[in-house]
């Protein structure tokens, strides 16, 4: 048994989404052979996404009748040192954002970071709105932040989360009102003396706009994907195109858009009502060529959810629960093509 005779077994395993195996695509890192162990690092950037766990199950089928242990591991190389890096540890950061508020931002966040936790990866959310931050109230979030010696921060965590919010550091009544340079040195002084430790990703609902936040982000930490949430409505999708724009600029990859708010189904006499109209993100989606997330009901037990602390993703009875884990998959899954498409150097 050699690494070669490795790498042909592995030519039988095709990306779903390249459509070439995985040999090809250059998504293997490394090959270790010992005489008990067969030891592969793949180079895939979404855990816990379902396609990279399929490809990795596809991975052991291909070697399992070898009379070896096979171990997997999976890493992507950013080009860059850990000294240059920030946030070393946290491997994929994912923006929210929409271009206008009151449009579920905050609840699409807090419901994506809980879905992917519910995968069983290793979530921090990272609550940057820091004129209206929301995110502790909506996970019921008690606990503070700790200093250490050092005067680091250690974050409270809340459903597996690691939580960080503007709301833990002012007065639960007290306005923010900040400059451009305040927010800037306050967001990154979050970013450095926060103890995230190792994340799989870290999600964060940034503020409605294009302001100071959102370049403050863009320009100081390595994001690996965005999303786009918006209304069926039309006056928030031109607003999102604003937002799709900014993340142009700054050549960050755009997971894709969700629609929140798509439809709602009345209680009583069971049908569906499209109050902020219908189709309109999925329609933008296609218009602007990038995928689309998904669709979420306007439904009053996203709001309940909301006030109670408890994410509706967590509700396994819950259509709706359904629709924002489906969503969170589908994000991680874009993630994973996203990695895996630059490090193969595909673009389709």
């Amino acid at each position: 048994m050699d690494e070669d005779e490795v790498l042909d077994r592995l030519s039988t395993v095709e990306d779903p989404d390249l459509d070439d195996d995985i040999v090809s695509l250059g998504l293997i890192n490394d090959v270790t052979i010992d005489s008990e162990t067969i030891a592969i690092d793949l180079a895939l950037g979404a855990p816990y996404s379902p396609t990279e766990t399929a490809l990795a199950g596809e991975v052991r089928n291909a070697l399992t009748d070898l009379d070896r242990e096979i171990d997997l591991s999976a890493s992507v190389d950013t080009g860059l040192s850990a000294d240059e890096q920030i946030l070393p540890d946290v491997e994929n950061i994912i923006a929210v954002a929409s271009g206008k508020g009151g449009v579920g931002k905050s609840t699409v966040a807090v419901n994506l970071a809980a879905g992917l936790a519910e995968l069983g990866a290793r979530v921090g959310l990272f609550d940057a709105d820091v004129y209206g931050p929301n995110v502790p109230r909506m996970l019921e979030a008690d606990a503070h932040p700790k200093a250490t010696r050092e005067e680091t921060i250690v974050p409270p965590e809340k459903y597996g989360m690691k939580l960080m919010s503007m709301d833990f550091l002012v007065g639960e009544d007290d306005p923010v009102i900040w400059r451009g340079p305040m927010v800037h040195k306050v967001l990154t002084q979050l970013w450095e003396d926060v103890e995230w430790g190792a994340l799989d990703y870290m999600v964060v609902d940034l503020p409605p706009g294009t302001g100071d936040t959102q370049l403050t982000l863009l320009q100081s930490v390595p994001v690996s994907g965005a999303i786009i949430v918006t209304t069926p409505q039309e006056v928030a999708i031109d607003d999102a195109r604003k937002g799709l724009r900014m993340f142009g600029e700054h050549e960050t990859p755009v997971l894709g858009i969700v629609e929140n708010m798509s439809g709602f189904v009345c209680p009583d006499c069971g049908g569906e009502h499209d109050i902020f109209g219908s189709g309109g993100g999925e329609a933008f989606a296609e218009d602007v060529e990038m995928p689309f997330l998904g669709s979420i009901p306007l439904d009053p037990a996203v709001r309940e959810g909301g006030d109670s602390g408890q994410p509706v993703v967590k509700d396994p009875e819950s259509e709706t629960g359904a629709a924002f884990r489906s969503f969170a998959e589908r994000a991680a899954n874009m993630q994973g093509i996203v990695r895996r498409r630059t490090v193969s150097g595909r673009k389709t």
